[in-house]
C-alpha cells in the first residue's frame, strides 16, 4: 500500500484548489469527471464506486472492499473495474490542507477498443482477481488528467477536446501496471465481464428474489464458478450484493422520501421488517430509526418503525 505524509501533493492539487471553496463533491461540465474535497478526517462511510479512476491529489483516503483497505495518495491512483460496494475514509485533511481530488467514470467500451487495436504492451496474466487496485502515477498520466482539467477553464472547447483527452488518459492506463485488471472486464469471454453483466441484472432487480442457478446460467457459468469469481472480483457474495443494494436504497427511501421502516423493507424486496431492521442495524451500526434520525439531525422518535 502507498503512503502519505500529510504534506504531500501533486501538481494536480494546484488546478483543482481553486475550484472547490467548501467540502462536498461537485460535478463538472466533463462528462463523468467530478472532484471532491474534505477539510476533515472522517470514518469510513458506504458508497457505490463505479468503474473509475479515482485519485487525491492532496491526502490521504482509504477504499474499504469487503474486509480489505486500499490506502491511496498523491503518488498513485485507485482503479476500480467493477460496481463495487465500498466504505470510503479520509485519513488526512485539515482546513488548511484538504484532501482534494477526482474521480472519472471508465468508458469501458472505449477501452474494449483500444484494447482491440493492438499496439498495447503485453500484460503478463497474473491473477489480477479482484475488481480494485492501486496504480503508479506516471508522468504521461498525470499529465493527461492535467490537460482535462484544464479543459474546465474552456468551456467551448470541451465538446471538441474533452473527448480526445479522455481517450489518451484511457490508453495511459492501459500502460500502467492496472492493465491487466482493464483488461479481464472487457474480455467478452472473460469471468470478470461476465460478473459485470450479472451486477448489472442485480442492479436492475435486487427486489427480486435471487436464485444463483438462474442468475449464473444468465451469463453462461455454472454456479460453482459463478459463486467463486463474483467473491474474489467483489469481495462479496451475490447474496450479500443484493442485500447491500437493498438495504443502501431502503436508506435512501427513508431518508429522502420519508417512508417508515417498514414500507421501506418491502419497497425493496423484503418480507420481514424485523429482519430488514436487523440486517439494518449490521450494516450501518444502528437500527433504521436511529440511523436516518442521525442523518437528519432529528430526535430519532421521528421515524416511525412501521
Amino acid at each position: 500500500m502507498i503512503h502519505a505524509s500529510s504534506c504531500q501533493a501533486s501538481p494536480l492539487a494546484m488546478i483543482i484548489d481553486p475550484r472547490l471553496t467548501q467540502p462536498g463533491d461537485y460535478a463538472t461540465s466533463v462528462a463523468g469527471l467530478s472532484l471532491f474535497r474534505r477539510d476533515h478526517p472522517a470514518p469510513p462511510a458506504a458508497c457505490m464506486i463505479e468503474p473509475s479512476l479515482i485519485l487525491v491529489a492532496r491526502g490521504e483516503k482509504r477504499l474499504w472492499v469487503g474486509g480489505e483497505g486500499y490506502t491511496y495518495d498523491p503518488s498513485g491512483f485507485m482503479v476500480t473495474s467493477l460496481d463495487l460496494p465500498a466504505n470510503s475514509e479520509v485519513l488526512t485533511a485539515s482546513p488548511e490542507q484538504p484532501c482534494v481530488g477526482l474521480v472519472l467514470k471508465l468508458d469501458i467500451s472505449m477501452l474494449a477498443e483500444l484494447i482491440a487495436k493492438g499496439s498495447l504492451p503485453v500484460t503478463r496474466d497474473r491473477a489480477m482477481n479482484k475488481g480494485v487496485g492501486i496504480g503508479s502515477m506516471g508522468v504521461a498520466l498525470e499529465g493527461a488528467i492535467g490537460r482535462l482539467l484544464a479543459l474546465l477553464d474552456e468551456s467551448e472547447a470541451i465538446p471538441v477536446l474533452a473527448p480526445l483527452v479522455l481517450r489518451e488518459i484511457h490508453y495511459r492506463l492501459l500502460h500502467t501496471d492496472q492493465a491487466s485488471r482493464l483488461r479481464q472486464i472487457t474480455a467478452v469471454d472473460g469471468q470478470g465481464y461476465r460478473i459485470a453483466k450479472a451486477i448489472d441484472w442485480l442492479k436492475l432487480n435486487y427486489t427480486t428474489p435471487l436464485r444463483i442457478d438462474d442468475l449464473a446460467a444468465r451469463v453462461q457459468m455454472s454456479a460453482a464458478t459463478f459463486h467463486h469469481h463474483f467473491r474474489q472480483l467483489t469481495a462479496m457474495s451475490p447474496l450479500q450484493y443484493q442485500k447491500w443494494l437493498r438495504l443502501n436504497e431502503a436508506r435512501r427511501l427513508m431518508l429522502s422520501e420519508r417512508l417508515d421502516v417498514s414500507r421501506a423493507a418491502f419497497a425493496v424486496g423484503y418480507e420481514s421488517p424485523s429482519q430488514f431492521s436487523r440486517e439494518y442495524g449490521r450494516l450501518f451500526g444502528a437500527a433504521p430509526r436511529r440511523d436516518i434520525a442521525r442523518m437528519r439531525g432529528e430526535p430519532s422518535e421521528v421515524i416511525a418503525e412501521g
